[in-house]
């Protein structure tokens, strides 16, 4: 068993995005989202751009903002696919927008082209971006670079992870806690499965979490009625 100091001030669907970002999403699966969303006055659903368009119809005056992930999920297309496709996003709805970094640039030392990258989609769209850092293939060095280089890119957010590679720890979340120094909003994301995962991470600093599983979540948090549990 642990304890959480400070669960018990937590309202946890405050801090999800509501994720459904299986490469088999269907129309009908967007509107169940979309309805879940809603129902437990998430933030944000977060869907691939094909959905965005029936996400914002669907959240039309609602409170919940249609998120969508740019370059998702390599970050490896080239800077003005990028931008077309947050524009076209725009466009069609998302006020949030999680952009994949260029990883191969971070690696070489194109940080200027990494940069400029994020700064223009920035600029561009006058919309939420949320840098996507995919700190569990980085060394604590270019974690740091990453987040700095964001940072001053004028990103709105740094999130942890895309979930295809590895899931948000508490300790990489301290770090961009650490860097950010309440700046910016975090956003923790990947293999988020249990209230108590969901609580460490808010507790590190987390300001949002990209998950799949928001209602079980927030089940499960409100299950708890003590602030022991276990982790």
């Amino acid at each position: 068993m642990a304890r959480y100091s400070g669960i018990e001030d937590i309202d946890l669907a405050k801090f999800i995005d509501h994720a459904l970002l299986t490469p088999f999403a269907t129309p009908e699966q967007v509107v169940h989202c979309c309805g879940e969303a809603e129902r437990f006055n998430f933030p944000a659903v977060c869907v691939y751009p094909t959905h965005v368009k029936q996400a914002a119809e669907l959240l039309h005056n609602r409170p919940t903002a249609v998120c969508t992930v740019i370059g998702f999920p390599s970050g490896a297309t080239t800077s003005a696919v990028k931008l077309y496709e947050a524009q076209e996003a725009t466009e069609h709805g998302a006020t949030e927008l999680d952009v994949v970094i260029n990883l191969g640039w971070l690696r070489s030392g194109r940080t200027d082209e990494l940069h400029r990258e994020l700064a223009e989609i920035s600029d561009a769209t006058g919309q939420t971006v949320k840098a996507i850092l995919e700190m569990s293939l980085l060394t604590e060095t270019e974690k740091r670079l990453a987040a700095e280089i964001c940072m001053d890119a004028g990103v709105a957010y740094l999130k942890t992870n895309t979930g295809w590679t590895g899931g948000a720890t508490v300790e990489d979340v301290k770090l961009l806690y650490e860097l950010t120094r309440d700046r910016l909003g975090i956003k923790a994301s990947g293999g988020i499965r249990t209230a108590g995962q969901a609580a460490e991470l808010i507790l590190a600093g987390a300001t949002r979490l990209g998950t799949s599983r928001g209602p079980e979540l927030v089940r499960q948090f409100e299950q708890l009625g003590e602030p022991e549990f276990e982790a």
